[in-house]
């Protein structure tokens, strides 16, 4: 396997103070997570935490960046029984918005130490109509379909004109997905989720979202929509309840719509399963949102995110994702008010903490970063569970805008190792 060697940050003579802090972070690896603060949060043990930031892949050439990096393991298919990582993330060139090259890969059998060079992966590549219109797919969250064997890619897809940049008035969007056969190490053609009402899901998908496998190997999966004559520029989230069958992808029916009237709605939603409840949070341009169900049909009124004193939380038009532990639920997060107003929609560094999962409150006594910020944005990350010890959280630097580049950034894809104190005895499969 032809493999780069991970690395960490080498810092030079010239490093300023975030540079500083962000080296010793990786050097000592030890953030903790709150100790006994975490104690008895609708949990009966405490659960601590130690963080590592790793450099997995650095890049920079004033034309693209990598982005949308999120990372899937699947148990007992790398060295001695380790697991097997693949990382999913795209060229973002940043002479446009949003434009996005197809999937690479990069795989790791020995749990991060080295990793493969990118490698695009023609499968899930760009599909060229004989209109001159680009049809690819993106913000793809990859994860392990235990009772299949097989790994599956979700995202949706995307529009392009020949010359590059996001058709906007052609949004005929739909939920795609792709599957990965670790034992040929093929990728199979991505392919495109069925809807029964193609007018009033014209525009849907499952960007950025975790989603949930069920312990009869159906899947859940949170996705937002816009009605084809829709003008109202605010989606509707709602959860897919899908079958899989190892190749193909078939909706079987979905829960309530969730929707709001403020501008874009209630988008970009990420599910997660803990202690009998599902839990489900939610992007708005304004504040981001929190709701629960007990069988992902119906929902609790959503309700802004907030920390333990009623304050709001300041996460705003980006995504959260879980970190979910046997013995605890985390939020990951970007917000305001940490000296970061010069990082568009404040979206570093990235934050960590503990959920009330009564109150559906972030524990501020529990907040830690875990991915200080350097001057790049790092709102399109990912949250993975690794192995029992290990929870991965990945993002790359998003090179813009220029004047902050000289704060640190390099156009890093990092990946903060969450090391549990205790092991993680969540699986896949619901119960």
């Amino acid at each position: 396997m032809k493999s780069v060697i991970k690395k960490t940050i080498d810092g030079d003579l010239k490093m300023n103070l975030k540079q500083l802090i962000f080296v010793s972070i990786i050097l000592t690896g030890m953030v903790s997570c709150g100790g006994n603060d975490t104690k008895n949060v609708n949990n009966s043990d405490p659960l601590d935490y130690t963080s590592k930031v790793d450099v997995i892949m650095q890049q920079w050439d004033g034309k693209f960046c990598w982005s949308q990096a999120r990372v899937a393991s699947i148990p007992g298919m790398g060295k001695n029984g380790q697991p097997l990582l693949i990382t999913t993330m795209q060229k973002w060139f940043v002479s446009h918005s949003d434009f996005y090259s197809g999937l690479y890969t990069m795989k790791s059998d020995d749990m991060g130490a080295t990793w493969t060079e990118p490698k695009e992966e023609s499968a899930l590549g760009w599909r060229y109509r004989k209109d001159s219109v680009i049809v690819g797919i993106c913000d793809i969250t990859p994860g392990w379909h235990a009772p299949t064997g097989k790994l599956l890619a979700l995202g949706h897809t995307v529009y392009y004109n020949k010359g590059g940049g996001e058709l906007l008035k052609q949004r005929m969007r739909s939920t795609a997905y792709a599957v990965y056969d670790p034992e040929t190490d093929h990728w199979l053609p991505w392919k495109q989720l069925k809807m029964p009402d193609e007018y009033k899901f014209y525009n849907s998908g499952s960007g950025c979202g975790q989603w949930v496998v069920k312990d009869d190997g159906k899947l859940l999966i949170p996705a937002y929509f816009k009605a084809k004559d829709d003008t109202s520029n605010c989606y509707t989230s709602t959860i897919l309840h899908c079958s899989f069958d190892g190749e193909q992808l078939t909706y079987d029916k979905h829960g309530e719509e969730l929707s709001w009237n403020v501008p874009r709605g209630v988008y970009e939603p990420s599910l997660t399963f803990f202690r009998g409840r599902y839990y489900l949070t939610l992007r708005n341009d304004i504040k981001a949102y929190v709701s629960v169900s007990d069988d992902a049909m119906q929902w609790q009124p959503f309700k802004p995110w907030t920390f333990e004193d009623g304050s709001e939380l300041g996460s705003y038009n980006t995504q959260q994702h879980w970190a979910t532990h046997s013995d605890g639920l985390f939020l990951v997060y970007t917000r305001r008010g940490a000296k970061n107003d010069h990082i568009p929609r404040n979206r570093a560094p990235l934050f960590m903490a503990r959920v009330d999962t009564d109150k559906l409150q972030v524990l501020k006594s529990t907040e830690q970063i875990v991915i200080p910020e350097r001057g790049a944005m790092m709102g399109n990350f990912g949250v993975s569970n690794i192995s029992e010890d290990e929870s991965w959280v990945t993002v790359g630097e998003n090179m813009y805008p220029p004047e902050n580049l000289d704060l640190g950034a390099d156009g890093s894809v990092l990946a903060a190792r969450i090391s549990w104190s205790k092991p993680n005895m969540m699986t896949i499969n619901p119960d």
